[in-house]
């Protein structure tokens, strides 16, 4: 017993001297020497959390190895942020990697500080797979890459869509004979990201054959998603049959996929039922999984609920959510629900100008249009204009035209069309006859035949509806001379003329 307690005091001393072992079959230049460091604050070894570990039940190592993870993620921290000033320059990020790059990754010969800087570099993947690249060729040869690296590495090429070299990868690391499971849950995802659902369903059948390792739920979350972005849901259900089969645990990733798969194929109800599940269930929803419901509701045009998930999650969706902000937006214009003008702009100010998308300024017109609020039109519409977007649908000017119409905004419809012919949107006869018609109204004959002048300009015919506005201008008030001339015309046209139309 005592000698038992002499070696657990030794090992402590040797916690708090903090002596790193040396491994003699790595080169020279790659073995950590022995060092005394003055105290756990500055983390320059890891090996430490390794060595404690081994000891987890003997007494609580919990704030010395989250302090160890700490100080990890801080100095790759600080190389990220010295390789992002580089501008993916290859011969600078190189540079960078060789003077403070190395002497980090040799401290961390396990590979974890690398794929803590990928995981840090996930939203710059051009500059992620410049280092992978760089690791893979300069520092193989005397500290080899772990399966953990080759993970991050084949998921980095995923989502540059370069899949021939994820496939390298894959293969580069199974000649090495590092099979495991995280390696295929990579090229899966990579599969998935780029629309190979049935390549991913391939890799996974070749992964159930494999002696060494078998599927986890990661693997079947990733198969999940890729039959749910296809929109096979017979697929995304089976594949959870045969999870609750094997008595595998699911995850919130699991319920994720299933959730944005339900979204993609529009099964509101199977959406709806998931997520009852989840909140009835020992996993509870998380921030995205309210966030695919607040989309899915909108979606559906369930507005009463899609209100009450954007309450629960409203100060995380107002800061980071300027996507699912304008779905919302959208879901507003569709219904016809009392006050919805007010809720888009309350919504709309939430968006950064530089968030501009042609599409939204769009249905913002037609919104304003129904709702007969013109000088929001004509302010989305200047918008419109000054962005240079364009309509290419006669609905859409039909609706714009409509307001007009209902305002008796002549002039103002006139300013539109010549605008809209200026701009390039899409021209139809419905411009020209609805000016007609209120120039008409208002007995301002010259400038509604001004109007035929226009429609000859844009190469536009006349029709038999247009004899038949001018018939009826030239009775209301009066003209026999023109309206004989008009009379005249269509039948030269082969237009059929109404018995009174000379009748005054």
């Amino acid at each position: 017993m005592m000698k038992r307690v002499w070696r657990i005091s030794e090992f402590q001393k040797c916690i708090n001297t903090r002596y790193i072992i040396t491994k003699p079959s790595l080169p020279l230049q790659f073995i950590r020497h022995v060092t005394q460091s003055p105290g756990i604050d500055d983390g320059k070894h890891t090996t430490l959390s390794d060595i404690v570990s081994l000891f987890s039940d003997k007494w609580s190592h919990n704030p010395a190895e989250t302090i160890l993870k700490k100080n990890l993620r801080e100095k790759v921290s600080k190389l990220k942020d010295e390789l992002l000033t580089q501008n993916e320059d290859p011969e600078k990020i190189e540079k960078v990697l060789e003077e403070n790059g190395v002497a980090l990754f040799r401290i961390y010969s396990d590979g974890s500080a690398v794929v803590e800087l990928l995981f840090q570099l996930k939203s710059f993947p051009y500059l992620a797979m410049e280092v992978f690249s760089w690791r893979r060729k300069q520092l193989d040869y005397s500290a080899p890459m772990t399966v953990e690296e080759y993970a991050k590495g084949i998921a980095m090429a995923g989502r540059l869509k370069n899949i021939d070299l994820a496939l390298e990868l894959f293969k580069e690391a199974s000649n090495k004979q590092l099979m495991a499971t995280s390696l295929f849950n990579a090229l899966m995802s990579a599969y998935t990201y780029n629309g190979l659902a049935m390549r991913c369903q391939s890799l996974f059948r070749d992964l159930k054959m494999e002696s060494t390792c078998s599927p986890s739920i990661v693997t079947y979350n990733i198969l999940i998603s890729a039959f749910g972005r296809l929109m096979l849901v017979d697929h995304m259900e089976a594949t959870l049959r045969e999870v609750k089969d094997l008595n595998i645990p699911p995850t919130v990733n699991t319920y994720k996929g299933l959730i944005a798969g339900y979204i993609t194929a529009w099964k509101w109800e199977e959406m709806e039922k998931t997520y009852r599940l989840m909140k009835a269930g020992p996993i509870k929803p998380d921030i995205d999984i309210h966030l695919l419901m607040l989309r899915g509701y909108a979606h559906s045009g369930k507005l009463e609920k899609m209100e009450e998930i954007y309450d629960m999650v409203r100060e995380h969706v107002d800061q980071n959510e300027i996507p699912l902000i304008r779905t919302m937006i959208c879901a507003y214009c569709r219904n016809s629900r009392v006050g919805r003008v007010d809720k888009v702009d309350e919504l709309l100010r939430l968006i950064p100008e530089d968030e501009y998308r042609p599409w939204l300024n769009v249905i913002l017109i037609c919104l304003y249009a129904r709702e007969d609020l013109l000088d929001q039109m004509e302010n989305s519409i200047k918008e419109a204009f000054e962005h240079k977007a364009y309509v290419t649908t006669v609905g859409v000017m039909t609706c714009i035209i409509s307001s007009y119409f209902r305002q008796n905004a002549v002039d103002k419809l006139a300013d539109f069309v010549q605008r809209a012919e200026c701009a390039g949107w899409k021209i139809c006869r419905s411009l020209y006859h609805c000016k007609m018609v209120m120039y008409s109204s208002e007995k301002r004959l010259s400038e509604m035949e001004r109007v035929l002048c226009e429609m000859e300009r844009v190469n536009m015919r006349l029709s038999k509806k247009t004899f038949w506005i001018l018939i009826k201008a030239y009775k209301k008030w009066g003209q026999r001379s023109k309206l004989e001339q008009v009379v005249g015309m269509m039948c030269k046209h082969g237009y059929g003329v109404p018995l009174d139309a000379c009748n005054l």
